[in-house]
């Protein structure tokens, strides 16, 4: 395999622990049905199975709930999932499909009965899929409990940077939304630094209620129930593209 010497370098786990069966099945059988490929035509809406009238995208979405959520309450909403994660991109795909370790599989994989097919998977560095997406695309970007990467020495790595932005800022159309979350005070205080007076970016926030508080259309997560039992409050920062 030949490496791509222009490729950023990606810093954090692409694979945890060993993935079980049912799900192995699902990223060899069922991801190429949803996969995001670089070589795909990303022009319009007919990148999904079903049409849709806005298009997100969620940046290193995890486990999955959140992006499985939400898809399933906007069924006219096309969703893109990024996520280098593999073990991650197999859960989403078993909660969309409903398979479970376990049970019998089928011989094909479908989408579980209610849900339309509006979530396509790139499972690589989301960089990599910026180059190839056009302006003005998107409707609104999660970007939600991503690593904090603490450590002063390891700033460079936190994905809220100036160059990110600059893509961001690029494929989302104007009154398009990033939407960033976090439980970690280094990476609140981070984020609200690098946005702060940003030429393509104004924080709609009005009062505390607006980013202390989970939006109205918000999805839980396991990792968000975590965080408060740990004493970890979340902040949810709205920006609006200008």
């Amino acid at each position: 395999m030949l490496l791509d010497n222009n490729a950023p370098k990606f810093y954090g786990r692409r694979q945890g622990r060993k993935i079980r069966k049912a799900k192995t099945s699902l990223l060899d059988t069922f991801l190429p049905q949803v996969k995001i490929n670089l070589d795909d035509n990303l022009q319009s809406a007919n990148l999904f199975g079903t049409p849709v009238q806005k298009i997100y995208l969620e940046i290193g979405f995890g486990n999955g709930e959140h992006l499985a959520g939400q898809a399933l309450k906007n069924p006219e909403i096309g969703f893109i999932g990024a996520e280098v994660f593999k073990n991650g991109v197999a859960n989403l795909l078993s909660l969309i499909t409903g398979i479970k370790e376990g049970q019998n599989l089928p011989d094909k994989f479908h989408l579980l009965p209610g849900r339309v097919d509006n979530i396509r998977v790139y499972d690589d560095d989301v960089r990599l899929l910026f180059k190839k997406l056009p302006d003005n695309f998107l409707d609104k970007v999660f970007v939600l409990f991503p690593d904090p990467w603490p450590k002063k020495r390891h700033a460079s790595r936190r994905f809220i940077n100036p160059e990110n932005l600059q893509e961001i800022a690029r494929v989302l159309k104007k009154g398009g939304i990033l939407r960033i979350a976090t439980d970690h005070k280094v990476y609140k205080s981070w984020v609200l630094h690098q946005l702060h007076n940003h030429e393509n970016f104004r924080w709609t926030a009005t009062c505390g209620n607006d980013w202390k508080h989970q939006p109205a259309d918000w999805v839980e997560t396991k990792y968000q129930r975590k965080a408060i039992r740990e004493g970890r409050r979340p902040v949810f920062l709205d920006y609006e593209r200008i």
